[in-house]
């Protein structure tokens, strides 16, 4: 289904900001972060180094991006390249400056030092240990955390993105593609057989009705060859007289002859 690609815009809403919120802050600090004692060296506000080019605004620049991604993102495959965007991002400020000191031959590629001094209560090497986290390492691993989360939400496929797909692809569709009166449109059902069909409830005749009408006009049909008479008058019938039995199977018989005559004259004793 084509339309399980389109996603909600709030799909990566609170991951997508704090990734700007993130990446806007890798790309500044070095920066902005001498106003309050928390910076690498060079001490110096707004000083341009290409170390902080490379280590800083570049990798800041492709959190935000990737947020910017990530927030606004209508389509899975946005979201998924923003997503990785940002995590990239992440991981090359934990290993970006030790990668330069091994890779690039250009040692001008540094992050610089943390400032040695100590703020109230807290040492010289708890501050340098919280500005490595702030500057570098910790700040690479909450954008690589989000933009691991921001992955994950994107590549999975949930009820609201089945939900919406199905409308897009049913508002996509062509015009009486799904209507009613298309008996193909809904699967698995006998199109040919429509003989079966019974009416719908409520209809003029009912499923028994259907069945009367159907055997009253096959019994009123009309045979080739022969003439019926209308059926709201009926035939009237002779009245019937024995049947008798044809003449000349039965011949008549005449009646015995009586022994006491004979065309002669009547019978005489010999003797008398």
């Amino acid at each position: 289904m084509a339309g399980v690609t389109r996603i909600p815009r709030t799909r990566g809403g609170v991951s997508g900001v704090l990734l700007i919120l993130l990446g806007a802050w890798g790309a500044l600090a070095p920066f902005v972060g001498p106003y309050f004692h928390f910076a690498y060296t060079p001490d110096r506000a707004w000083a341009y180094t290409s170390g902080r080019l490379w280590l800083s605004i570049v990798p800041g620049a492709a959190a935000l991006v990737g947020g910017l991604l990530v927030t606004f993102a209508s389509h899975r495959g946005v979201g998924i390249f923003g997503a990785v965007l940002a995590a990239l991002g992440g991981a090359w400020f934990i290993v970006g400056s030790a990668v330069t000191k091994v890779v690039v031959v250009n040692t001008s590629i540094t992050p610089g030092a943390p400032l040695a001094r100590s703020v109230g209560s807290i040492s010289v090497a708890r501050w340098q240990f919280f500005e490595g986290l702030g500057f570098f390492t910790g700040l690479g691993a909450a954008i690589l955390f989000f933009g691991a989360l921001a992955l994950g939400r994107f590549t999975v496929v949930g009820v609201r993105d089945a939900a919406l797909a199905q409308d897009l692809d049913m508002s996509q569709a062509p015009a009486g593609a799904y209507s009613a009166a298309d008996p193909a449109a809904y699967p698995g059902t006998d199109t040919t057989r429509q003989d079966l069909a019974f009416p719908a409830a409520g209809s003029q005749y009912s499923a028994a009705g259907s069945d009367y009408l159907s055997s009253a006009q096959t019994q009123t049909e009309q045979i080739p060859g022969e003439q019926t008479r209308p059926e709201s008058a009926p035939a009237t019938q002779a009245p019937t007289e024995p049947a008798q039995p044809p003449s000349d199977l039965f011949p008549p018989t005449s009646p015995p002859p009586n022994p006491s005559t004979s065309d002669t004259g009547p019978l005489r004793r010999p003797g008398f």
